[in-house]
């Protein structure tokens, strides 16, 4: 199992170095929901990393596929909001609202997540797409595969198990 969850740790990673190459390399600032959803894949990277390291057998198993998955469902919802807010009509999206960073410096914590999770109409524009899918549509088909495989490690499905 320490396999498992170190492949599982080493995608995580790998989406998180993409995002940042794509940040910094190809110079798309992430909108709010971006940044969530990083911090969604960042939580179930740690949860695989120490799965890794710790190598639970029987309930310790399944304690890190379930906090997986927490973050996994976590991130899948804040990209579902993303994919609707970039899928509605021009003259309903939402107004640009202010940074992140702004925010968080100037509003109590609690209003800065409904904000965030709200959306602005720059979380609206598709400025990525990849075989005719956005960017929040790859986050929610990595979470999904994600929370799958985490689920998997957890319960010890193996192929031949899915097949027979």
């Amino acid at each position: 199992m320490r396999l498992a969850y170190g492949v599982g740790f080493l995608i995580c990673a790998s989406l998180l170095g993409y995002a940042y190459y794509v940040q910094h390399q190809l110079f798309l600032d992430p909108c709010p929901l971006c940044i969530v959803q990083r911090v969604a894949f960042l939580g179930m990277g740690l949860f695989f990393l120490i799965g890794a390291l710790h190598g639970p057998d029987g309930w310790g198993r399944r304690v890190y596929a379930l906090l997986v998955t927490a973050f996994g469902m976590f991130g899948l919802s804040v990209a579902g909001r993303h994919i609707y807010l970039q899928n509605l009509p021009a003259d309903e999206v939402p107004a640009c609202g202010p940074g992140l960073n702004y925010m968080l410096d100037t509003l109590p914590f609690q209003e800065v997540l409904r904000k965030v999770f709200y959306g602005s109409g720059e979380c609206a524009e598709v400025d990525w797409v990849f075989l005719g899918l956005s960017m929040p549509w790859w986050t929610a088909i990595w979470f999904v595969a994600l929370t799958v495989l985490a689920l998997a490690f957890g319960w010890k499905v193996t192929r031949r198990r899915l097949f027979h």
